[in-house]
């Protein structure tokens, strides 16, 4: 393993030669005499205009009220969870599920500082050494970058933290016979994540706008969003590796050893159970950070820039920020709402539908916030432009607003238990095996891009026929505003989106806290839960209860996917926009260059496709080398016999290999984006143009393709095993292995394109600007060697992120197979 970790000396010092190249160069570099881009982003003072007669300070400064509200929301539905009643055989297992958690979670917060210092390296160089900045205002920015990760890693840790109770609280509560607690507790669980989350980003954002100097905000905004993405990247990476090789490791034993879900016996299960969190929650959660905030950074952006008149930028930036507020209202209400009506139809009933009050609740929130946007706008802009430019903005975001709810439709579609596809997948695992399972569930996957694609493309053309209508007199290039403000609706239902998307988690970990407690074997358990809960338990019901919500969880985690993708692709838009009009001094020179007729703008676009599939592979071979050693280590240390239940030492064994591959690969693919940003960016400005407006493209397609090819590999099986009840049969064997291809699929490279997209965006408006800075002023020459060996130390770790992560790359791997096999006959 020591030939694979990361022990190659050469590697810091390749890496540090680079930057202290760049160093060198900066510091020979003129100042320069003017401070573009970011760096002149100035903040209007908002008090200079009125709301009915409320200042737009003060306006938002009621904002900050409804912030504390959230985070109050957030924390008492916490409490509320907490205090719920549990067996102490469950408590015990989510505590060490949340002990295993907490080490990773430690572990990935020391590497993030590691990654912070490269970006912290270019923040110093660009702010400081080119534009000389003074110190202060460069520490501020470095400040500011640090708070975008804290808030990121902040967040992630207390939806970890919740989760990890939320499940030993469900799996209890199945005990009663009563589906509607087994719904109930994990979405309170996703409502308080989603609640805190988006309350205490938005409160950071508006103290920026209220309280840093505006000459300041420009450039900490851009360093708050860039802290954000680099900790959203680099846990969803580092999540969706982890997760994946547990769960293909835990999966397989179920195969190899003939094996119930969840068997105690298995030491991969509690690594499956931390992955759950750390790819499920912790991910999730700081991409949902990520993406709420690099959203409204990327609108700001294009306001300070593109709008000619300080007046109508106040307008723009008070409406937008008390439309995010009302969000937070819009959300919490809805679920109140939607709480009381599921409890009256579902509180007594012995069966229910759990997709149902789910499905309700997106829709309820979406009608709720369309609402409070055309009233808001109403109240704010009613006389902005030709006084008809209100509701035609309102509409805009109703566009995002109706996707966040349409997109989930179609999603489940192809991903839900009750899908005619899913059920597909398993008609033709029947016959054909894991091979048409495999296949089927690619067809889903390719069918879902084409719908999906197609609703997105509907939508944003209808905001820009609308933006053709009157805003132009407002703004340059009123259709990026547009697409913009699609984005922004698309996360309108914020906390709810991320509610559902954490449902998925808790359910999957319920279930897992059922087995692994082995409280069907404690003697006298029935006496006891009657006689200190006043319940009898059917083990068996609840075994179901708790199956059949899992599917349920799977089908919304595959929800929220596109809806985070898509606001990425369509946020990159408005982001790459502003750098366009930072290279064309606003839209007056060089417009030529962005046309396929620009060879460089072309290439680019090559080149942005090529680097999709890098990631989508180099991804995918860290869970496959990852999971080989994990089922390496379970293969030889299961114990079947005489044994209740896997030791605690080989359970964390198993996660030490999780993180250990998980850090490798995040390590590799971070630094190979960081490196090749930073090359294309000095290649050819336009070049890079193109190179971003591919990602963002291929990568759309390449996630939705992927997320729901794997969700309906995943529900094929779960129908096979709650619906059919055919565990242990050829057919359950088939959808296991098509279950282990969809893992990497929808949880390890789909996901993490999102933060990767915007990652290299606005770390992207840093890079061009230097690498423009310094063309200008030190030649092209420069310029051309500083790309050569910026790709020179990408492609290293491009080569690291395949070859070094060989399976064969250690021991001869004929030799480990033959050994393997002879201990897991052996267990057998």
């Amino acid at each position: 393993m020591n030939q694979i970790g990361l022990r190659n000396r050469h590697v810091p010092s390749v890496i540090l030669a680079a930057l202290v190249v760049l160093a060198l160069v900066s510091v020979v570099a003129p100042p320069v005499l003017a401070a573009g881009g970011e760096a002149s982003l100035i903040v209007p003072d908002l008090g200079h205009v009125t709301f009915g007669g409320v200042g737009g300070r003060a306006l938002l400064m009621w904002g900050l009220v409804v912030c504390v509200m959230g985070l109050v929301f957030g924390m008492v539905i916490f409490s509320q969870l907490k205090n719920l009643p549990v067996h102490a055989s469950m408590r015990e297992i989510s505590e060490l599920i949340y002990e295993t958690c907490k080490t990773y979670l430690i572990t990935q917060g020391k590497f993030l500082l590691i990654l912070e210092a490269f970006i912290g390296v270019i923040i110093v160089l660009y702010f400081g050494v080119l534009l000389k900045l003074d110190a202060m205002k460069v520490l501020i920015i470095l400040l500011f970058s640090l708070i975008g990760i804290g808030g990121s890693y902040g967040v992630a840790w207390f939806g970890m933290r919740i989760n990890t109770f939320a499940n030993s609280r469900t799996a209890f509560a199945s005990l009663g016979g009563k589906p509607f607690p087994v719904y109930a507790i994990p979405l309170k669980a996703g409502m308080s994540v989603g609640m805190l989350l988006i309350s205490v980003e938005l409160f950071l954002m508006l103290c920026i706008l209220l309280f840093i100097p505006g000459d300041y905000a420009g450039p900490c905004f851009i360093g708050f969003a860039i802290g954000e993405s680099l900790g959203a990247a680099a846990l969803r990476i580092a999540g969706g590796i982890f997760t994946k090789i547990a769960d293909i490791g835990s999966d397989l034993m179920k195969i190899v050893f003939n094996i119930k879900e969840d068997d105690a016996r298995n030491p991969g299960v509690i690594a499956d159970c931390t992955g759950d969190n750390a790819g499920d929650s912790v991910g999730p959660s700081a991409d949902g950070f990520e993406t709420y905030g690099v959203t409204g950074v990327a609108l700001i952006s294009f306001i300070l820039l593109a709008v000619r008149e300080p007046a109508v930028q106040v307008q723009l930036l008070v409406w937008i920020f008390v439309m995010r507020v009302l969000m937070i209202v819009a959300s919490g209400a809805s679920y109140l709402i939607n709480d009381g009506i599921a409890r009256a139809r579902f509180g007594a009933a012995t069966r229910m539908n759990f997709e149902a009050p789910l499905t309700s609740l997106v829709w309820i929130t979406s009608v709720v916030s369309v609402m409070l946007t055309y009233v808001a706008s109403y109240a704010l802009v009613r006389d902005l432009g030709d006084g008809s430019l209100w509701w035609k903005l309102s509409t805009v975001i109703t566009c995002g607003t109706l996707a966040g709810a349409i997109i989930p439709e179609l999603v489940k579609v192809f991903t839900s238990t009750k899908s005619r596809h899913v059920r597909e997948v398993v008609t033709s695992a029947r016959e054909g095996g894991a091979s048409l399972d495999i296949l089927s569930g690619f067809v889903a996957g390719n069918f879902s891009a084409y719908w999906l694609g197609m609703a997105i493309v509907v939508l944003m053309g209808i905001a820009y026929a609308i933006s053709t209508a009157g805003l132009a007199s407002l703004m340059v290039a009123p259709a990026v505003f547009a697409f913009g403000l699609v984005a922004f609706g698309f996360l309108g239902m914020g906390p709810v989106t991320i509610a559902v998307d954490s449902y998925g988690p808790v359910t999957d970990n319920a279930q897992s806290v059922f087995e692994l407690s082995l409280i069907e074997q404690v003697p006298g358990i029935r006496q006891e839960i009657k006689r200190t809960y006043g319940f009898d338990v059917n083990f068996e019901n609840a075994k179901h209860l708790l199956e059949e919500n899992d599917g349920t969880g799977n089908t919304f985690k595959a929800t929220a996917k596109p809806v985070l993708i898509g606001t990425a692709v369509v946020g990159a838009t408005t982001m790459i926009f502003s750098i366009i009009v930072l290279l064309t001094h606003g839209l007056s020179q060089n417009l030529d260059k962005l046309s396929l007729l620009h060879p460089p703008f072309l290439l680019g676009l090559i080149t942005g496709g090529a680097m999709i599939y890098w990631f989508t592979g180099a991804a995918t071979q860290a869970v496959t080398t990852g999971a080989y050693r994990a089922v390496e280590f379970i293969k030889a240390n299961i114990k079947l016999e005489g044994v209740t239940k896997a030791s605690v030492a080989d359970s964390k064994k198993v996660v030490e290999i999780c993180t250990q591959y998980a850090q490798k690969g995040m390590f590799n693919i971070f630094l190979t984006v960081f490196f090749a940003t930073l090359a294309f960016a000095f290649l050819e400005p336009y070049f890079f143009i193109g190179y971003l407006i591919s990602i963002a493209l291929f990568g759309l397609f390449q996630a939705v393709f992927m997320a729901n090819a794997g969700g309906a590999w995943d529900n094929a099986k779960k129908i096979v095993e709650v619906d059919l009840k055919e565990k242990g049969t050829p057919l359950h064997a088939a959808t296991v292995v098509g279950d282990t291809v969809g893992d990497p699929f929808k949880d390890t490279s789909s996901v993490a394109m999102n933060p990767i997209i915007k990652f290299t965006t606005l770390f992207g408006l840093l890079a061009v600007e230097l690498a423009v800075t310094l063309t200008a002023e030190q030649g092209a020459g420069l310029s051309l060697f500083l790309a050569a060996l910026f790709f020179a130390v990408s492609v290293v770790f491009v080569w690291r992120s395949f070859y070094a992560m060989r399976i064969g790359g250690g021991a001869p791997a004929k030799v480990e197979t033959r050994r393997v096999g002879a201990v897991a006959r052996g267990s057998k």
